[in-house]
């Protein structure tokens, strides 16, 4: 029989003395199994268990073997009782201590070892904690990267100058010929506008507008479309507009298209506007050498910065597709200008 079996005492399970012979053994047995049975008891959840265990003592007792040992135990048993009985207070203390001090090792060996798991739970959590936070400063490192390189990437297309359009520049002149008379040729224009740089003559618009009202239909104001040859000299034009020094007194002069070039933005977000002034203040600031700021179109193609950037009006021998197609550019938008004026003028 098992050793739990064995821990069960049979006798008192039988209500029997250990002397009971097997008729009062097998007689004990009825009388206690038919009160316990599982069918007369369906409501007792225990009536199994104590059936059971009725059966175990009762097969413990009718084996010879088996009753020798437990009858064995029970008498060691009984004797230590007996002899525990017979200690001295002395002694009873002693055991007593004795027996506290196996308690007390058994818990100080379980305190160590619950301690020691706590402690092994606590390093996972300080691990795991800390993969996650190196996780996190790797992922804070790794966008600030992308962060640094976009921010690159956006300042290195800051410093890209945009494309030169064709009209960039076209310059549109307005006045009146009572103050100007002189001004009715695409040639008096170029020679008045001749101070600040090259002038496209042949490429000049000009329209001479009368009043509807006049009886004579003589012209009183005119409208001219000025190509330079260098940007640099149409922006020092649109900053000397009505200036008399400069010979603009009463000309109205602004870009072709009403706004500021973007090449011309581009150039004040880099700084470099300062170097576009007028003929006069730039010859005196360069000193004797007279040699103009250029802007990065005007660059030669041996120079480091800008050297991309095209001529304005390539010459011939530099003349390729793109340049064609750039003049061809120029032309078309001038012919379409000058269709508008002439419709704006016939409107009014």
């Amino acid at each position: 029989m098992a050793t739990e079996e064995e821990n069960v005492n049979a006798y008192e399970l039988l209500k029997l003395e250990t002397e009971a012979t097997e008729q009062e053994i097998k007689t004990a047995y009825r009388k206690l199994s038919l009160k316990v049975h599982p069918d007369r008891n369906p409501n007792n959840p225990e009536a199994a268990r104590l059936f059971h265990e009725l059966n175990q003592a009762y097969e413990l007792l009718l084996d010879p073997l088996r009753r020798l040992a437990l009858d064995q135990k029970l008498r060691v048993k009984k004797a230590r009782a007996e002899r525990y009985k017979s200690y001295d207070a002395k002694r009873k203390n002693m055991v007593e201590e004795l027996e506290e001090r196996e308690r007390a090792f058994k818990k100080t060996r379980l305190d160590k070892k619950n301690e020691e798991i706590k402690v092994q739970v606590e390093t996972e959590r300080i691990k795991e904690e800390g993969r996650k936070l190196r996780e996190r400063k790797e992922e804070d490192i790794r966008k600030r990267n992308e962060e640094r390189i976009k921010g690159q990437w956006v300042e290195e297309d800051d410093v890209e100058a945009p494309e030169l359009h064709p009209l960039d520049t076209t310059i549109r002149l307005k006045y009146s010929l009572k103050k100007h008379p002189e001004l009715t040729t695409p040639e008096s224009i170029a020679k008045l506008l001749s101070g600040f740089g090259g002038v496209d003559t042949e490429s000049i618009v000009l329209s001479l507008k009368a009043p509807k009202k006049s009886v004579d239909k003589r012209p009183k104001s005119g409208t001219a479309l000025v190509p330079f040859k260098q940007i640099r000299d149409a922006f020092s034009t649109v900053s000397a507009s009505g200036q008399g020094e400069h010979g603009l007194e009463g000309i109205e002069v602004d870009w072709v298209n009403g706004k500021e070039p973007q090449i011309l933005s581009w150039l004040k977000k880099m700084g470099k506007l300062d170097n576009l002034l007028p003929t006069s203040a730039s010859s005196s600031q360069n000193g004797a050498s007279g040699t103009p700021a250029r802007l990065p179109q005007d660059q030669s193609a041996g120079s480091s910065e800008f050297s991309s950037f095209p001529s304005t009006v390539p010459g011939s021998a530099a003349v390729d597709y793109e340049s064609l197609t750039l003049l061809r550019m120029r032309q078309a938008e001038r012919e379409r200008l000058e269709r508008e004026i002439r419709e704006k003028e016939a409107a009014e």
